[in-house]
């Protein structure tokens, strides 16, 4: 089974963030500009303090009738935040976010953020993997070994 590190490999270890202070909008703005469900949320200092997701805004700014200009990153982040370390296997991941029923996970490497994987991203890993066996087992059955295992 691949590992995280494999999986940022890949995809790229771009890491988006908003501090604390910035607005809901301003947070939301940059998901929309970046693609991303979801954002770190770094201290001053670079540290990890939380993280805010459209799943967050949606459930404590627009339900609760509040002003996304009006309201800081730090009232609505979920500020425990579960992460995974690069050595860990990509099913690893899939259950952790599983159990926690969370989409975005932070990766963390000696005390450091590292990048950010989602839910489809550890899908389309799987997907990929699951196809490479495939491809093997049809290459054994045809009798073409070369490359087998590889």
């Amino acid at each position: 089974m691949s590992k995280i590190k494999d999986l940022l490999a890949k995809k790229g270890s771009d890491v988006w963030s908003v501090g604390p202070a910035h607005s809901v909008y301003q947070a939301i703005e940059m998901m929309a500009l970046k693609g991303v469900g979801a954002l770190t949320v770094l201290s001053d200092d670079g540290q990890l303090v939380g993280i805010i997701s459209e799943r967050d805004y949606a459930r404590n700014v627009i339900l609760q009738g509040k002003s996304s200009k009006d309201t800081q990153v730090s009232e609505i982040m979920t500020r425990n935040v579960v992460y995974i370390e690069p050595t860990h296997a990509v099913d690893e991941a899939m259950a952790l976010m599983t159990a926690r029923r969370i989409r975005h996970l932070p990766v963390i490497a000696d005390e450091k953020l590292s990048g950010m994987i989602s839910m489809g991203d550890l899908v389309k890993s799987i997907i990929d993997e699951q196809s490479h066996v495939i491809d093997q087992l049809e290459r054994y059955i045809k009798g073409e070994t070369a490359g087998i295992g590889s």
